[in-house]
Formats: structure tokens, sequence, C-alpha cells
């Protein structure tokens, strides 16, 4: 597979890794420097690459064992050769102990909504948008 899919898969893959390995620039500079991300889990839109890095910073502090999968990935819309609208499905998926047991839990399933652009030659995320269908 190439072309812009395969680009944009690798770019969800790179973050998804990032965020659940703690590694918060990484995860924001898969966004653009201005990226904006939504989601009703939190209660206002985080913008722009410092606050970004320290939202995945907060998150990954705040769940040592979360993993981001990211799967059912399409191009939505072509906007052009330097944009593209992409949809997909998160599962966040949290592996805990109880009882010496380890518990893995389906935490949530949502849908996200990526507005995507070439930003210095790289597909970046403009803004995500988080659902909860």
């Amino acid at each position: 597979m190439t072309g812009p899919l395969s680009e944009i898969l690798n770019l969800l893959g790179k973050q998804g890794h990032a965020i659940d390995g703690g590694a918060a620039r990484q995860w924001a500079e898969t966004f653009t420097p201005d990226g904006v991300f939504r989601s009703p889990t939190y209660p206002a839109p985080v913008r722009g690459r410092e606050a970004l890095i320290e939202f995945a910073a907060a998150f990954a502090a705040n769940n040592p064992r979360a993993h981001h999968i990211v799967t059912n990935v399409c191009i939505a819309r072509e906007v052009g050769t330097n944009e593209c609208h992409v949809k997909a499905n998160l599962l966040i998926v949290r592996t805990t102990e109880q009882d010496g047991c380890e518990v893995v839990a389906i935490d949530r399933v949502t849908t996200i909504e990526d507005r995507v652009v070439r930003h210095d030659g790289r597909w970046r995320i403009a803004e995500r948008v988080v659902t909860r269908d």
C-alpha cells in the first residue's frame, strides 16, 4: 500500500504508541503546531503544540497501562492533494491487576474524525474530533 492512506496509517500508529509510551512531545508533533484536539471526555478543546504536550503527558501519567487501538481507518473525503478528512474507530484498552491476575478491558470505543493536512511535507493532524458513537 502506498500513497496518503499508507502515510496516514503510519502517522496514526506512531501517535498511539507515543501517547501510550509517555512520549508526549512525539504525540503532539503528530499534530500541526496549531493543532486542535476535541473530545467529549474533556471540558475544553486542547489547542497548540505546548497544550497538546501537556495533555499527552498528563494522560500517560494518569493511565500507565492504556493502549490506543485505531482501526477501520479510511479517507472519508479528499479536499485536495494537501488535505483530507480521515475517519476511524478508536478503542482504549486498559490492563489492570485484580487478585494477582492481569485483567484487560475495553475502556471505551469511539469514532475519531481528523482533518489531516500536509505540513512541512508530512501529513499532520490539524484537528481531531472524538465522538461517542
